[in-house]
């Protein structure tokens, strides 16, 4: 049902609002959403704010239909939040992981989790409308499996639906957590931007595409695997096996990497300090010596964002999005990052590519991941219960 989703994607709204976004006639609108708030599907939220004349009620879909479940699967991390139809949080977890584990180690602590938080929240598997997934490779989304994910290859052609259905009646929907990511944007947007890219920079580098206003996963799921373009044909041997690939040369792994050097090679004093307390360097860490002044830590930072933007050049006069939201572990390094990967891309870009880009850290944040998993349940459950199209 066109309303179902239309209320979904606008957070909610009046029967006029509605029937105009929709272009219903306000009789048609008003008889079906009676029907919908009679079936329990929609609820009246509260009165909004008066325009001048009586306050409209406000729509929404109804919180008595149960809780979707997001999962966002990171190479290093977990995080799993129970969250209401309208996406508000209502327990949240996250925590270190490591993908190469494989995946019976990893999604049985993810069972776990759900059912804490559910039962945090006085939930049962029962409740659970739909089920999000993201994991960090390309992903068969039609089977819902990952397809030669390069950072973790046992889980290749896993069935993570089988896995959880033991418990779960619930549909389970996977998709690559960067795609899930431009979800999450599209949604907290309420789809007011069409055309726009979210890149995810971690122990990896993806990017969720968003095309016409839907998210774009290409003829065979792999659509944004930028990672994998090459930006020195003499660079270190990437582990897909070839040379010179950004995600080498400036994700995570990269960063912590140069780091490691600066500090061991007397470069950077306040690295080797906190390498000299920790035993090991984050990215953070990157961040912080570089705002602190650190000239080896500033250099590092510079060439990881000029690399990234090298990257990105090409994609934007590909594709000429209207935004690029940045996000992953790499926002903590700070303002410095940004600015490097925005001076490279407005050197390389075409001058029309580049006349009304933004570039900016994603503002969903952390939070990015587990909201785009929700969306992502949240949508596809309605279709598979027939209440949408």
């Amino acid at each position: 049902m066109q309303v179902l989703e239309t209320t979904f994607w606008s957070s909610g709204g009046s029967r006029h609002g509605l029937a105009e976004v929709l272009g219903f006639s306000k009789s048609k609108a008003n008889a079906l959403i009676a029907n919908l708030v009679e079936q329990g599907l929609l609820a009246e939220h509260g009165l909004q704010q008066s325009s001048g004349g009586r306050r409209a009620e406000n729509l929404k879909l109804n919180g008595a239909l149960g809780v979707v479940v997001g999962v966002d699967i990171g190479a290093t991390s977990l995080d799993v939040a129970v969250l209401r139809p309208d996406l508000s949080v209502m327990a949240q977890h996250g925590e270190p992981a490591d993908v190469r584990q494989g995946p019976g180690v990893v999604l049985a602590r993810v069972l776990v989790l759900m059912r804490q938080l559910l039962a945090q929240c006085h939930l049962t598997s029962k409740d659970v409308l739909g089920i999000g997934i993201g994991v960090p490779g390309p992903v068969n989304f039609a089977a819902g499996q990952l397809v030669n994910p390069p950072l973790m290859p046992a889980w290749d052609s896993f069935s993570i639906r089988d896995f959880l259905r033991e418990e779960y009646a619930a549909p389970v929907f996977v998709d690559n957590d960067v795609n899930l990511m431009a979800l999450g944007e599209l949604w907290r947007l309420q789809r007011s931007l069409t055309n726009f890219l979210v890149i995810k920079v971690g122990t990896g580098i993806g990017c969720g595409i968003v095309c016409h206003g839907e998210v774009y996963r290409g003829a065979a799921g792999s659509a944004g695997d930028v990672g994998h373009i090459c930006v020195d044909q003499e660079g270190p041997r990437c582990h897909c096996g070839n040379l010179g690939c950004v995600e080498v040369m400036a994700a995570g792994p990269a960063i912590t990497r140069m780091a490691t050097e600066a500090a061991t090679n007397g470069e950077s004093e306040a690295l080797a300090k906190v390498l000299r307390e920790q035993g090991h360097l984050e990215s953070v860490d990157v961040g912080e010596a570089s705002r602190a002044g650190d000239a080896a830590a500033n250099a590092i930072v510079q060439h990881a964002g000029k690399l990234i933007g090298q990257m990105l050049a090409s994609v934007v006069n590909f594709f000429n999005p209207s935004h690029i939201f940045i996000g992953g572990g790499i926002t903590r390094i700070g303002p410095l990052f940004l600015a490097a990967v925005r001076q490279s891309v407005y050197q390389r870009s075409l001058a029309l590519s580049t006349r009304h880009l933004e570039i900016q850290y994603t503002p969903l944040g952390a939070q990015g991941g587990v909201i785009g998993a929700g969306v992502l349940a949240m949508q596809e459950s309605l279709k598979a219960r027939g209440v949408a199209p």
